[in-house]
């Protein structure tokens, strides 16, 4: 395989992390594809980034809050669209789709060409190579019906102003529509800023956008179509991190400085003012 540059290797970092846990007969997270794609795929995975049970464990229950907010999507919206922005080698198709959805990823030209490589597109999936940023991509939805967005592992590598450029555009394009996002805590954006992240033999790259978990209503304020901010919370969690996870998430300072999943809600056209 060719070599990727850093932001989309991390495309292959999350897909190992999937697959590590998948594999457990004690999973948290059930993904056949990402082991299968692990398999396939002709990359040294263990001696770039060597075996964390629970860093892979952390990575499965953050990519649960998504595929229980887009389920619930789709219960509410079976025929609605989900958009994936930055989406790599997420396989949450493969997990969740309804059979009636449709499915579009929005990536970087090597992503996208790499993705449609390995996992080539259904009839109800399109992948769009863009710069998310440019939000040219939203022509490209089809807005007759409900439409949610995904920004899972994205928006901590843009910059500030990016991101809430990018959540006022969902917002004002998608209404009644959601964005699904997650967010680093303000000092591990630091820790990636100083080159101090490492992951055996794989350095993560700069992480300019943090976010505090208490800080999460400051995303209502990007655009006046933002209705509600709401957050996820991981659920389940085995061994220690399941018996450390309700204190993380509740007790101070980390239960406010710790990462996070958040979903806004787009107000309906009728709604704004």
């Amino acid at each position: 395989m060719e070599e990727l540059s850093a932001i989309p290797e991390t495309a292959l970092w999350t897909l190992y992390q999937r697959a590590s846990e998948a594999r457990r007969p004690d999973a948290t997270l059930f993904d056949p594809k990402a082991v299968e794609l692990v398999d396939r795929i002709d990359y040294p995975f263990a001696d770039r980034f060597g075996t964390s049970g629970t860093l892979a464990q952390l990575q499965a229950l953050r990519v649960a809050c998504f595929d229980r907010e887009v389920a619930d999507f789709l219960v509410r919206e079976p025929r609605g669209t989900v958009v994936c922005l930055g989406e790599g080698l997420e396989t949450q198709y493969w997990r969740v789709d309804n059979g009636r959805a449709r499915w579009l990823t929005v990536d970087l030209p090597e992503m996208v060409a790499l993705r449609e490589q390995v996992l080539p597109p259904g009839p109800r999936q399109r992948c769009l190579a863009a710069d998310v940023t440019e939000l040219g991509w939203a022509d490209e939805v089809d807005r007759s019906r409900r439409v949610m967005v995904t920004a899972q592992g994205l928006l901590m590598y843009l910059r500030p102003a990016q991101v809430r450029a990018l959540i006022a555009g969902c917002a004002e394009r998608f209404p009644g529509g959601s964005l699904v996002l997650d967010a680093v805590p303000r000092w591990f954006s630091r820790l990636t800023l100083s080159g101090r992240m490492r992951t055996h033999a794989y350095q993560s790259p700069p992480m300019p956008w943090g976010m505090d978990a208490g800080e999460r209503d400051r995303l209502g304020t990007a655009s006046t179509a933002v209705a509600a901010v709401r957050d996820v919370r991981p659920i389940g969690g085995r061994g220690l991190v399941g018996a450390l996870l309700p204190l993380a998430l509740t007790v101070p300072p980390l239960a406010t400085r710790r990462p996070s999943v958040a979903v806004l809600d787009f107000a309906e056209r009728s709604e704004r003012s």
